[in-house]
């Protein structure tokens, strides 16, 4: 059995058992979205948490709850942008009306910095619990624009307050990969769907899909979904964590190379 590292599970002293052994910690970001007919809507976040979860156990470190909330329903969402948002509202048995800006308290604007806020707040809170990087995992493919706004901004908050002060950084599973994988990122293909497939194949249900060819609504990808296979999703998951535990160690070893202005952005000087 793995090793628990989910943050809220933990008592006291084993936090601190394992944070002095590994001082990060992993905080997944994602969504409730729309996956195609044959994943679940939490699929980014799932993706995330469990990344998140594999890099902490053969990493070290700790992995804060997943956050499913608190992003854009306006911008970057199948529901609000999709081609076939009305298709994708039917299958939902709602009215496409529900995802337009009428139905909403904040403007696309405001929902980002209310969302901008938040990832600041919450590597605020993981600071002030002694870790020395937090790193933001985004499973909603658009989160890792907000994450890496956020963390350039938290990191030269850091900078410019104290230089002791935690580091933090963003990725996203199909970067880590894509010169690896030229099928890396999609929306519900082969992919993620692979992915699923891996980390919670009960929730998954590729019976649901037409025959390979046909339309498909708001999924899409290079890989074709009904190509999907836990093996390849389990694959291509450990690649994504042998490259971000490399990075973490990276950073935790070499902080003082990612302060300068936009250096946090700075990726794969580990293989040097």
């Amino acid at each position: 059995m793995n090793m628990e590292v989910r943050y809220e599970r933990l008592r006291p002293a084993q936090i601190v058992a394992a944070r002095e052994a590994c001082p990060v910690v992993y905080i997944p970001v994602g969504t409730l979205e729309w996956h195609g007919v044959h994943n679940p809507v939490g699929t980014d976040t799932l993706q995330a948490h469990g990344l998140a979860l594999m890099c902490a156990q053969q990493g070290g470190g700790l992995v804060f709850p997943p956050l499913y909330y608190g992003e854009s329903r306006l911008e970057s969402l199948m529901e609000a942008n999709a081609a076939d948002r009305d298709k994708i509202a039917a299958g939902m048995g709602l009215s496409p009306e529900n995802f337009t800006a009428a139905s909403q308290p904040f403007c696309a604007t405001e929902q980002a910095l209310n969302y901008h806020k938040l990832l600041l707040h919450i590597l605020a809170e993981a600071e002030t619990l002694g870790f020395e990087l937090g790193v933001l995992v985004a499973g909603h493919y658009p989160l890792i624009d907000h994450a890496r706004s956020a963390i350039l901004q938290f990191n030269q908050r850091n900078h410019t307050r104290r230089k002791d002060g935690m580091l933090a950084w963003a990725c996203v599973d199909f970067l880590t990969v894509k010169d690896r994988y030229p099928q890396a990122g999609d929306h519900a293909g082969g992919w993620e769907t692979s992915h699923m497939l891996a980390l919670h194949p009960e929730t998954v249900d590729l019976s649901l899909l037409p025959p390979k060819g046909e339309p498909l609504v708001g999924a899409g990808g290079k890989m074709a979904p009904q190509d999907a296979s836990a093996d390849f999703g389990a694959e291509t998951f450990q690649a994504a964590v042998d490259v971000i535990v490399q990075e973490v160690q990276h950073r935790l070893n070499n902080k003082g190379m990612y302060l300068g202005h936009g250096s946090s952005l700075n990726e794969g000087l580990w293989r040097n």
